[in-house]
């Protein structure tokens, strides 16, 4: 059964169209391919845009906790960056906002934990009462994800990348009576002025890199930023699993994983962050097991669970020069 449900899950990775390909350009001619005669500087250079920087991993997490959890939840919703608007593909994300969202507050709120909201303007304007209901327990924080989920990458442009963040830090303001301080890029997809763009407008943290397992300080052409950053994985992700196609059978496999992964993180007294989205994990048999393994993570004394802002506030207080 299990040799079963592994087949299943490499076909389904085969499938699945990783959301991190869209950072790339389509490949073209390899021989034309202008880095072949880079020398050492331009070869340097070009990987300058994102670097680890300052390594943030405190000695001690609060209180002494031995881990620190974020739980985060993409908000995504309908996509509207898609070429046609359809109303099968639309349905799957308003069920995000249906369905998906109230269970997934019902379970933190059973089990009295925070978790972080990272969410597109879009998904406020189209479901506006979703702010209050992420809010109504005051343990909650709402990140920025862009205006209507768009692909920074693919826009490439600083001046209008500048816009779409001022935009979408001036409407979740409004809408939640407060500043948001950190942002998870869309489909984690960056452009090369993105990360300069999080900085300048005085972001505490960002959450859409991949260069360690524990925090550091974003560095770009040699210099750190002072934007700390909360890493992200794949791996850590529920869509590139289950997708919109649900192929996998069983989801318990997938959150073994997940338990894995935390195990690790305990032992060597770092950063677990679990991507999901509300769209996603919120189906029945997908929530039977987020709840288990949030269960099993409370069974292990010194765990402190804690939002993107919580977390990027007290590794600012024990690193100076951070923002």
């Amino acid at each position: 059964m299990v040799r079963k449900i592994l087949m299943v899950a490499v076909a389904a990775f085969a499938m699945w169209p990783m959301r991190a390909t869209l950072q790339q350009p389509a490949p073209g001619n390899a021989a034309s391919n202008p880095a072949l005669k880079w020398n050492e500087d331009q070869i340097k250079q070009a990987v300058s845009v994102a670097r680890v920087g300052r390594r943030l991993k405190p000695k001690a997490w609060p209180n002494g906790a031995r881990v620190a959890v974020s739980l985060s939840f993409d908000i995504d919703n309908e996509y509207l960056t898609r070429p046609q608007l359809l109303p099968g593909p639309l349905s799957q994300g308003e069920y995000g906002a249906v369905q998906g969202l109230p269970r997934v507050l019902a379970l933190m709120d059973s089990q009295q934990i925070p978790a972080s909201f990272y969410v597109p303007a879009s998904s406020f304007i189209n479901h506006p009462g979703m702010v209050k209901e992420i809010q109504a327990s005051g343990r909650h924080e709402i990140g920025l994800h862009g205006w209507i989920h768009e692909n920074l990458a693919a826009i490439d442009n600083a001046a209008e990348e500048e816009r779409l963040l001022t935009q979408s830090i001036e409407y979740l303001t409004k809408a939640m009576g407060k500043r948001p301080v950190g942002i998870r890029a869309p489909s984690w997809a960056l452009s090369r002025y993105s990360l300069g763009q999080f900085a300048k407008a005085g972001l505490l943290y960002d959450s859409s890199l991949m260069g360690a397992d524990d925090p550091y300080e974003v560095m770009i052409n040699g210099q750190n930023t002072g934007l700390i950053e909360l890493p992200i994985e794949w791996i850590l992700d529920d869509a590139p699993y289950f997708g919109s196609s649900g192929a996998l059978p069983s989801p318990e496999m997938i959150f073994k994983v997940y338990r894995d992964e935390f195990d690790v993180a305990y032992k060597e007294r770092g950063l677990f962050v679990l991507t999901m989205h509300p769209h996603v994990v919120g189906h029945r048999s997908r929530m039977v097991e987020l709840e288990k393994l949030v269960t099993y993570i409370k069974s292990k004394p010194g765990v402190w669970f804690a939002t993107g802002e919580q977390i990027a506030r007290y590794l600012k207080e024990q690193n100076s020069g951070t923002r």
